[in-house]
């Protein structure tokens, strides 16, 4: 079995969004959440997206890694924040 480990464009292309490098950097930019705001909670998530990325997690497969990196991207400018004080 010939399988292709999940991506952050396989990601994006799963939860209904644009793929390319430079979507991904822009939505990551524009969406950064707070610090106390946990991924699933954000407001911008359809329902479909937030079973999807729900989903993913709880399987705590190779999907799971890559929706932590997303997590992580969306969680930058709060970690820098909190750093900062």
């Amino acid at each position: 079995m010939n399988q292709v480990r999940p991506r952050m464009t396989h990601l994006f292309e799963q939860l209904g969004l644009d793929s390319t490098a430079a979507a991904i950097a822009e939505f990551i930019s524009e969406h950064q959440l707070h610090q106390d705001l946990a991924l699933l909670d954000a407001p911008y998530w359809t329902k479909a997206q937030h079973q999807f990325l729900a989903e993913k997690i709880a399987s705590d497969g190779e999907w799971a890694i890559v929706v932590d990196q997303l997590n992580e991207a969306l969680h930058e400018d709060a970690t820098s924040e909190s750093q900062v004080q």
